[in-house]
């Protein structure tokens, strides 16, 4: 039996492995999966989670290196000759171009200790300003809110077990009875009280707990979730519901924010989000009715997806935020606000070096002190350091052009079915000279490499994930991965050591995560006070611990569940209010464009599919991709529920069996966005990113949509047999 965590998505929902006669670590043996008592789960486990050990033993699984032929196809080879063909191209491009002709692309599902070592693999042993991640779809415009008005970015700065005594939760933008189903026992306390609200332009699983009486759900026109915000503020002010006593003490920027907000009044906001202005209104009192200033039960406003991939994301966050203040709720117990983390290691994995403008601990690469204290535990001159890179949309834009890099690594992510604009994307990888993809199952991305480097799953491995409430926990191998498969902490080794990196890349996940530490004192996110060891002695007593976690003299640092509750880590010690005000989408309605596409996810499925879509019974729970459109919409188009339609922006078409539904708004359609091929929502998603964060506007774009032509039975053929 071994204790470890899902390997899905940030609510790392606690579980136990389990081989026959506890002979998991027998390659080929089945595991089974048990929930296990985490404050997080509960014990609970989703779909996903209780499924999750069938990947193990998935038959197509990769164990030994491909490297593309002569004749176009992969074939399989060594060890060697893969990292020969590697350290040849990465030599190639140098001698062409220079360092920053590679690029590297890392994932939010990778541990702690190889998004430190992939971090430092780039600017150490390759010296590329080139890396960025998928976590630049996650949460980047949380972090950036965050960031400017907090003066960090820990997705909950509570433990998500706080929420479930509160009197009121809000939820914008995301669906979490779908993607994260245990953590909905937390909102029990809302529920019971009435205070649930969710803001969706679906009625999804998660807008359907409010029904019967539980809260309110918002349904804006897609796209105006900032409109939405900002008219609340506004209640609040015009009503004389702001805490007053908690900005002149807590927070700068109010009495701006204030005057902002004074435009946006319900009835002018009704006619831009399409939400009533009396529910605005109601809304807005039931949050304040629950804010510890008024003696209510406690509040929380929490933000997703949704609302943050978009080019507003960074000012929706901001208004989030600018609510929560508004209301009294930052820094005290009971109450707050807070981003919800989506990718497994979503948090850890931006912390300590993936992001193409940080380093370890979440320090700036382009502060000189942070460039100092971490090439001092690096062992190399700080000067040596590139400089920061580009956001991940701008760094695939760049593969294979004369500004970027000719050979990419991509480490975690199924690029051709997560990235926005796919078709382009697909376009620029194919257009470099060289694609590396480190991965332990065939994807879209891994079919268009030229060399694929076999690596361990999660039950293989031992390492650390970061949850959503920044809670650093443990993922302990169960079983011994197959003959000929490497974790990428020995690929990365490896790779060093041929381009003349003799030290630095241990292969060892504890002393990774010990040098990791050292590279994090004294920054933001600082794991300094942590490590294996007392990490397992954490999850023994059933909690774990949250960063900050500094190095102390005396006794070991208890861990910080709970941020800003004396002070925000600002200057000046208070919290930053900043003006928003709305713009409106990137790619919003016109004549051959009259309806929007949203897109999101499904109970059985996670990110690009490549695990769950191998899955049996996951695969025939949901089998295939959908287009949910409105009854008004289906008759106007001329679709009856079952017929396939074609969803087409400017950027591509995608194709998919539609679903008649009144829980979608009469001018929006939704797509799920786990499928490749003609179903693929991302081939039709713009590329356009939020200004600051550099988020790609995946939520929210025009498209038309037609009922796909039925095609006449083709004329039947007599077959002619040969003797």
């Amino acid at each position: 039996m071994t204790d470890t965590h899902c390997p899905y998505c940030a609510l790392q929902c606690a579980m136990t492995l389990t081989g026959p006669d506890d002979a998991a670590r027998e390659v080929g043996a089945p595991v089974t999966v048990a929930g296990r008592q985490f404050p997080t789960n509960r014990g609970g486990l989703c779909q996903k989670g209780w499924t999750s050990a069938q990947v193990l033993r998935t038959p197509d699984r990769i164990t030994a290196p491909l490297v593309r032929g002569d004749d176009g196809e992969l074939h399989t080879t060594t060890w060697d000759h893969a990292l020969d063909v590697v350290e040849d191209g990465i030599r190639r491009a140098w001698s062409r171009g220079g360092r920053d002709k590679v690029g590297v692309f890392g994932g939010g599902g990778l541990t702690n200790e190889k998004a430190y070592a992939l971090g430092k693999f780039a600017r150490v042993a390759l010296g590329t300003p080139f890396i960025d991640y998928n976590g630049r779809f996650c949460m980047a415009s949380a972090a950036a809110g965050a960031n400017r008005a907090f003066g960090v970015d820990r997705g909950l700065p509570f433990p998500l077990a706080d929420v479930g005594g509160a009197q009121a939760v809000l939820v914008l933008g995301s669906n979490l009875a779908e993607t994260m189903p245990p953590s909905t026992a937390h909102l029990a306390g809302a529920r019971a009280s009435g205070g649930l609200v969710v803001v969706d332009p679906r009625h999804s699983a998660s807008a359907a707990l409010t029904d019967d009486g539980h809260g309110v759900h918002v349904q804006p026109v897609p796209g105006t979730d900032l409109v939405v915000l900002l008219a609340l503020l506004h209640v609040v002010w015009a009503e004389g519901l702001a805490d007053e006593e908690y900005l002149a003490a807590r927070a700068t920027g109010a009495d701006q924010v204030r005057r902002s907000v004074a435009a946006w009044w319900p009835e002018r906001a009704e006619q831009v989000c399409g939400v009533p202005a009396a529910q605005l209104r109601q809304v807005a009192r039931l949050l304040a009715d629950a804010a510890p200033h008024r003696g209510g039960g406690g509040a929380y406003v929490l933000t997703g997806r949704g609302v943050e991939q978009s080019t507003q994301g960074t000012a929706t966050v901001t208004a989030a935020i600018n609510l929560s203040l508004a209301l009294g709720l930052p820094g005290r117990e009971g109450s707050g606000y807070g981003a919800i983390t989506g990718q497994g290691n979503g948090q850890g994995g931006r912390e300590h070096g993936q992001k193409s403008d940080q380093l370890p601990g979440y320090r700036k690469i382009d502060d000189p002190a942070a460039r100092e204290h971490v090439a001092a535990v690096w062992g190399v001159d700080p000067a040596s350091l590139p400089g920061p890179g580009v956001p991940a949309v701008e760094l695939l834009r760049r593969c294979g052009t004369a500004e970027g890099p000719q050979v990419l690594l991509v480490h975690g992510c199924n690029l051709v079915v997560s990235a926005p604009d796919a078709d382009r994307v697909r376009d620029r990888l194919a257009a470099l000279d060289l694609l590396v993809v480190c991965d332990f199952v065939p994807s879209e991305t891994t079919r268009l490499a030229d060399v694929v480097l076999p690596v361990t799953q999660w039950a293989e491995e031992n390492g650390t994930m970061t949850s959503l409430e920044g809670r650093v926990i443990r993922r302990r191998p169960a079983l011994a991965p197959p003959p000929g498969v490497r974790t990428e902490l020995e690929v990365l080794h490896d790779l060093a050591v041929r381009l003349g990196v003799e030290h630095g890349f241990p292969t060892d996940a504890s002393v990774v995560f010990d040098e990791l530490a050292r590279a994090s004192a004294g920054g933001v996110a600082d794991y300094s006070g942590l490590s294996h060891r007392r990490l397992d002695e954490a999850e023994a007593a059933g909690e774990g611990l949250h960063w900050p976690c500094p190095a102390t003299p005396d006794a070991p640092h208890p861990g910080t569940p709970r941020l800003f509750l004396d002070r925000f880590p600002t200057p000046d010690g208070r919290a930053r209010m900043v003006a928003v005000d709305h713009l409106g989408p990137s790619d919003d309605l016109r004549p051959d464009a009259p309806v929007y596409l949203i897109t999101g996810r499904v109970l059985q499925h996670y990110q690009s599919g490549a695990q769950t879509r191998r899955v049996p019974a996951l695969a025939a729970a949901q089998p295939e991709p959908f287009v949910e459109i409105h009854p008004l919409l289906a008759d106007r188009i001329g679709v009856q529920d079952g017929e396939m339609v074609q969803v087409t922006s400017t950027r591509g078409t995608a194709t998919a069996v539609a679903h008649v539904t009144a829980a979608v708004r009469p001018e929006a359609v939704f797509m799920p966005f786990h499928w490749a091929g003609e179903g693929s929502a991302n081939r039709v998603t713009t590329d356009a990113v939020d200004p600051i964060s550099g988020m790609p506007e995946f939520k929210v774009c025009a498209v038309q949509v037609r009922a796909v032509p039925t095609q006449a039975p083709a004329p039947a053929q007599t077959t002619e047999v040969m003797a």
